[in-house]
């Protein structure tokens, strides 16, 4: 625990020094594809953002019949989120959802405690994300009592802009469920990682990795990590647009940890968009 603090003291006071060159946009967004970068909203930016993801492309449910999954929607994520300081932003959206539990309202906190400088004293960015879902479906089997409506996902990102063209990030999440199935567990720890290369200013290729750590979140069960490769482009004006390729159906943490199944070798992997767009307030 006394570790603990002491390393809680050491990222905030690192936070607190006033360099003189901090690397801004590691990463152009907010997210990656499926996972969040270490990026944060600017002080008074309201930004706009919708996600969509479509179904199977290829495989036994894509293809010509769906238009290669364009004729069916996976998830569609509508929301806001405010920058309240340079390192701390809030949010709140409204997802389909492809789990279990669909309907959902989100909430979401976001604090950046460090960011990179170039003058090597802190030589990467640290961000905490703390997410929440709740479902609005009708009681059901599956939601007998309001508590199993809740979902969380609290994680850790540490990333680094390496070069001009080059970022990495990698961080550690924690998701936690109060309803699960009879042979799942509520908790549920996962790893990401997560690469960037910049083609030029306004274009670069993005790739993020999921990997929950569970004894059932493997192939034989089912289950499958949440892979996606996209581009992006900053169009200017503030708008953000990504377009990507991914297994992972659900677009919030609390959807697509737990419950990816699609296969990319089946021909699982839909596309998906999104697009962002900030205001100042």
């Amino acid at each position: 625990m006394k570790k603990l603090i002491y390393l809680c003291a050491f990222l905030i006071s690192a936070h607190c020094l006033t360099g003189q060159d901090k690397i801004h946009q590691t990463f152009k967004d907010t997210r990656v594809i499926n996972t969040h970068s270490v990026e944060t909203l600017r002080k008074g930016i309201l930004d706009f953002r919708i996600a969509h993801r479509f179904g199977d492309a290829a495989g036994s449910a894509g293809g010509w019949p769906t238009f290669y999954g364009l004729e069916s929607a996976a998830d569609v994520l509508i929301g806001f989120e405010y920058g309240m300081s340079d390192n701390f932003m809030v949010g709140i959206s409204r997802t389909k959802g492809s789990g279990p539990l669909r309907q959902n309202l989100n909430a979401l906190f976001k604090y950046r405690v460090m960011r990179q400088d170039y003058e090597g004293r802190n030589p990467f960015s640290v961000t905490f994300v703390g997410t929440g879902s709740y479902s609005t479906m009708q009681f059901s089997n599956l939601i007998q009592k309001g508590v199993h409506r809740l979902s969380y996902n609290l994680q850790v990102l540490i990333g680094s802009k390496l070069s001009e063209n080059i970022a990495a990030q990698v961080g550690a999440a924690w998701t936690y469920r109060n309803n699960v199935f009879s042979n799942d567990v509520n908790d549920l720890p996962s790893l990401s990682a997560v690469f960037k290369y910049q083609f030029s200013k306004v274009f670069a290729l993005i790739v993020d990795a999921n990997f929950p750590i569970s004894e059932i979140r493997n192939p034989q069960e089912g289950y499958y990590n949440p892979i996606g490769v996209g581009f992006e482009w900053e169009t200017g004006g503030g708008h953000v647009f990504q377009i990507n390729l991914t297994n992972a159906s659900g677009l919030m943490e609390t959807d697509y940890l737990p419950y990816t199944r699609s296969n990319w070798g089946d021909g699982e992997y839909r596309i998906g968009f999104t697009i962002s767009r900030g205001f100042k307030m």
